[in-house]
């Protein structure tokens, strides 16, 4: 069977590629076990330095690198490249603390001596998406090798080409090349592979359906599963916001990546005694965008990854204004090509349309009215969903008190909702459970002993 890298802007073949057979896959994963036996005992600065060595190796090859990604999912050049510093960046951070992460955690009891201690669990599979194709694969896999696991890649199959990039980036690294390994398999064979006796456990990345079927297998195998999914993040204006900053924050907030983010704000609740104003600076900022080909290092917007997200995309459009939302913008496909959608504002969204209850995974904003600030959060918290979240505000001590009541796995005060190594990241509701980064990622993949000693 084979998989072809399409281009989203022009809709050409980039490169064909051969899928692997079940059989080989599961031999793969059985490898991977057996070197984990070693790594598992490997010291400490062995395994960073191998993170220190992919960093280097990213940063070398960076522009190869978001050049890939932009041939086969469409992001805009300069954020491809962004996107690999990032990666950069958190191995670093993980070599530089991971060891004070994971140290033993002394606990006074009866003992003599009693303490927490963290040991490797085996073979991680990933499952992850084509929307950040290297940095969601690498911040998933960076603190499980830190850790002493091994980690199998199942990758998107419309980005098979970065990840054969990404398995041979860890092996020029010097990682052993058993412990990391790409699958190129289709979506329905990840069932097989949770349940082979070698995976000790699944990290997912994706939409809500992926993670619940990749949740039910996890569930009847019985190993343990992060999901990381989709969100609608509230992007919440109070009364004294600066109005024109905010309304800029919010363009780059909404249309990042090409608006393809389960962390990019999609429901701009606004106070109405600015709404007028803010929707006005709002809209005319999201019809300015430069849209074209994601290799030009002036386009602000490119192509969705697939037609079909188009489609999809525009149905949500077009249900939601029969419902009675208004267009300000946008609110169509491009004719430059079958990925392109035009950057789009609807105003007077409420509860019940589309826009509002599911997630839109592309260049369009929802802005909603709040009467109050305490109907302003019960908007945002009107969600299935529970990822990220903003609140903007010339006074950070109220905005403060609004993100305390506001059901997110995260909350910014007047600053864009983003992933940090330093933070933990995760959500709640349909967002999934567990976390990624920080010390609770890397901790999430480990068996936590405890050692009593008299």
């Amino acid at each position: 069977m084979l998989m072809h890298s399409v281009n989203p802007a022009t809709g050409q073949v980039v490169q064909e590629y051969a899928s692997i057979a079940l059989y080989d896959a599961l031999a793969r994963l059985d490898d991977a076990h057996v070197a984990w036996q070693d790594w598992r005992h490997a010291p400490y600065d062995t395994r960073a330095a191998v993170l220190r060595r992919l960093a280097a190796l990213m940063r070398k090859q960076k522009e190869a690198l978001a050049r890939l990604a932009t041939l086969e999912m469409g992001k805009p050049i300069a954020q491809a490249e962004a996107e690999v510093e990032k990666c950069a960046l958190t191995c670093e951070w993980y070599a530089e603390n991971g060891e004070r992460l994971l140290a033993d955690e002394p606990i006074a009891t009866d003992a003599t001596r009693s303490f927490v201690r963290c040991e490797p669990i085996g073979v991680l599979l990933a499952v992850m998406p084509w929307n950040f194709p290297y940095w969601q694969a690498i911040r998933a896999a960076a603190p499980a090798i830190l850790a002493g696991n091994a980690v199998a890649l199942k990758h998107a199959s419309n980005v098979p080409g970065v990840a054969l990039a990404i398995e041979r980036l860890w092996h020029e690294a010097g990682l052993p090349p058993a412990l990391f390994c790409s699958l190129l398999l289709p979506a329905d064979a990840v069932g097989a592979l949770i349940e082979h006796d070698a995976v000790a456990a699944v990290t997912v990345t994706g939409s809500e359906a992926a993670g619940r079927a990749v949740a039910a297998a996890a569930g009847a195998a019985l190993k343990k599963v992060v999901l990381e999914l989709g969100g609608s993040d509230a992007f919440v204006v109070l009364a004294n916001a600066d109005v024109e900053h905010v309304a800029a924050q919010a363009v780059t907030a909404r249309v990042q990546n090409n608006g393809q983010s389960c962390i990019a704000a999609k429901r701009f609740i606004v106070s109405e005694s600015i709404a007028e104003t803010f929707e006005a600076a709002f809209t005319k900022r999201m019809r300015a965008l430069q849209v074209g080909d994601p290799a030009v290092r002036e386009t602000e917007v490119g192509p969705l990854a697939r037609p079909d997200l188009v489609r999809d995309l525009h149905a949500q459009v077009q249900a939601s204004i029969a419902m009675g939302a208004k267009l300000a913008c946008g609110g169509e496909p491009l004719a430059r090509g079958a990925c392109f959608y035009a950057p789009t504002v609807l105003t007077h969204v409420a509860p019940g349309m589309p826009v509002f209850d599911e997630e839109t995974f592309g260049p369009v904003a929802a802005v909603i009215r709040a009467r109050d600030q305490a109907h302003a959060i019960t908007l945002a918290n009107q969600s299935r969903f529970g990822l990220g979240a903003s609140v903007w505000s010339r006074d950070a001590g109220a905005a403060e008190a609004v993100a305390a009541r506001l059901e997110a796995g995260a909350v910014f005060v007047n600053g864009l909702v983003t992933s940090d190594a330093r933070l933990p990241f995760g959500g709640i509701k349909a967002s999934g459970h567990g976390r990624e980064l920080a010390q609770d990622g890397i901790r999430e993949f480990v068996n936590r002993k405890t050692v009593w000693i008299r």
